[in-house]
């Protein structure tokens, strides 16, 4: 067969992932933290882009107290908790893609909010810009900025305490050897072999440094960290010690054989037991090492007026920036090669993709907020117990969006509600089934667990099989598998420890 040539004209769909889309997908996943870094760095990078400082600024034309929301159509056929409390948040009343600030005016600027705004009178259920705070000339960082640090804490005594300069070279490298609890980690041996100097000679350093401040620091396990403790009260008599060295029958609530092993009644081991609760596990706490960053919400929901609630984004976690069109047009004048021009009109195509990029994130976490919000009414109105099963299908089916933009958003993403700060994740739960077709949420499930734990007496403890004979009177078809799962994750023992625990309890009294 002769081989030939030919022209062929074939169609097909294919999905790119231009450089602008990719920019929105990354921003849309990061944190309030992570994106204040990432517009740092496009802030330095992109000399057309500028960092809005002003504080009159509106946050995208906030609608007034009495044009706040529409309120939603009795006859709607989703199901809530209270429809006339809520709004339908549809494509309908959120600001379309043709309304995005793509242009280069300097007045124009992107201050990260968006306003549902519809013609009811009644408004039952609104979303809107939170106005920005001022900053505190004094703030938290500044004044932490002096905090003694442990390492600092232990150094100084270690220039007191020891005047050899090997030992001060060993008792560096132990400090270096402490985890964040204040234990020594790693094998001494090892370290010793490091240092070129004898197992003894370390460990007679690591003794002199066992009497540092806070006392129980260089342990190298919680019995030496609260005998040290001990040692220090002059209550480490031999019932102590035996006592310390058998914590996992203390853990166990194994009374009856600490008593043997210590030789004391019941008074004394209830009394030794006290002493041990009142002491210090973890002593490298009670020094900061990095200052902790606290959780700062993405939207803001509070109750409204009429019954409803309004959800808003936080204006804190939202980076104000403009494209500076002043100076574009006074550099543009001075161009005079195709290449300077070429890259002016880069970084002035980029400076709108990031605008336009903040505007779509910010229009996307507070269109999921609000319909989270809506789909869990119950739960904010009446707690944990009414949660409804949720997920992610659900809520990007109801705001037509799919599945992975509503994941993105809800990762790393907080709320803050009348009942605490949540990450809008925990809204997500799985169904469990339950009587007459109906579905229970899996975190209101584990809520009536521990209920039913906490209220139960010394006399009558709970069996796994018990709570799954009481959840299935009251509609919850679990299994006993899932009920030992959902305590476990809670951290509560078994009936056999609750039990032994709660009859050294009443031992006591």
């Amino acid at each position: 067969m002769a081989a030939t040539q030919r022209l062929e004209l074939r169609q097909r769909q294919s999905l790119v992932m231009t450089p602008q889309l990719q920019q929105a997908i990354k921003l849309l996943q990061l944190s309030n933290l992570e994106l204040a870094a990432e517009v740092d760095r496009e802030l330095e990078q992109n000399p057309l882009l500028d960092r809005d400082e002003g504080a009159n600024d509106t946050l995208l034309d906030s609608p007034s107290m009495d044009q706040q929301a529409e309120a939603v159509d009795p006859t709607s056929e989703r199901e809530v908790a209270d429809p006339d409390t809520v709004q339908r948040s549809t494509a309908e009343n959120l600001p379309s893609s043709a309304d995005e600030p793509l242009d280069t005016d300097y007045e124009n600027v992107y201050t990260g909010g968006a306003a549902f705004e519809g013609p009811g009178s009644e408004p039952a259920f609104s979303t809107r810009g939170a106005a920005p705070s001022g900053d505190d000339e004094f703030s938290l960082e500044q004044r932490l900025s002096g905090t003694l640090t442990l390492r600092q804490h232990l150094s100084e005594q270690l220039q007191i305490e020891i005047a050899d300069p090997t030992d001060r070279a060993i008792g560096a490298c132990l400090i270096d050897q402490l985890d964040d609890n204040g234990y020594v980690t790693g094998d001494l041996v090892e370290l010793a072999g490091q240092l070129g100097c004898p197992f003894e000679r370390l460990e007679a350093v690591l003794h002199l440094l066992q009497g540092f401040e806070p006392t129980g620091i260089f342990a190298r396990s919680l019995a030496e960290c609260l005998a040290l403790q001990l040692k220090e009260r002059d209550r480490y008599d031999p019932a102590m010690q035996a006592l310390v060295e058998n914590l996992e029958l203390l853990a166990k609530g194994d009374h009856a054989r600490l008593r043997k092993l210590c030789g004391i009644d019941q008074e004394d081991l209830a009394e030794m037991i006290a002493e041990i609760k009142a002491l210090d596990p973890r002593p490298a706490l009670s020094f900061e090492g990095e200052v902790a960053q606290p959780v700062i919400p993405d939207v803001l929901m509070r109750p409204d007026r009429q019954g409803g609630w309004i959800v808003e984004l936080n204006a804190e976690t939202v980076p104000r920036v403009l494209v500076n069109s002043d100076y574009y047009a006074q550099i543009t004048s001075a161009v005079r090669s195709k290449k300077e021009r070429e890259y002016l009109n880069e970084r002035l195509q980029s400076a709108n993709w990031l605008v336009k990029a903040l505007h779509q994130r910010a229009t996307t976490i507070l269109k999921v907020a609000t319909e989270l919000v809506r789909q869990q009414d119950a739960f904010f109105r009446k707690g944990v117990e009414h949660m409804k099963p949720l997920t992610l299908r659900d809520i990007a089916t109801e705001i037509e969006m799919h599945e992975s933009t509503v994941s993105r958003v809800t990762s790393n993403k907080y709320i803050a509600t009348p009942r605490g700060t949540f990450e809008l994740k925990y809204f997500f739960t799985a169904s469990i089934a339950g009587a007459n077709g109906t579905a229970h949420s899996a975190e209101a499930v584990r809520h009536r667990i521990r209920l039913l734990i906490d209220a139960e007496s010394s006399k009558d403890i709970l069996s796994d099989d018990t709570i799954v004979e009481l959840l299935r009177k009251d509609g919850v078809d679990i299994a006993r598998r899932t009920v030992a799962k959902y305590r476990e994750a809670m951290r509560i023992p078994s009936s056999v420890q609750r039990r032994r625990e709660k009859a050294g309890l009443v031992n006591q009294t």
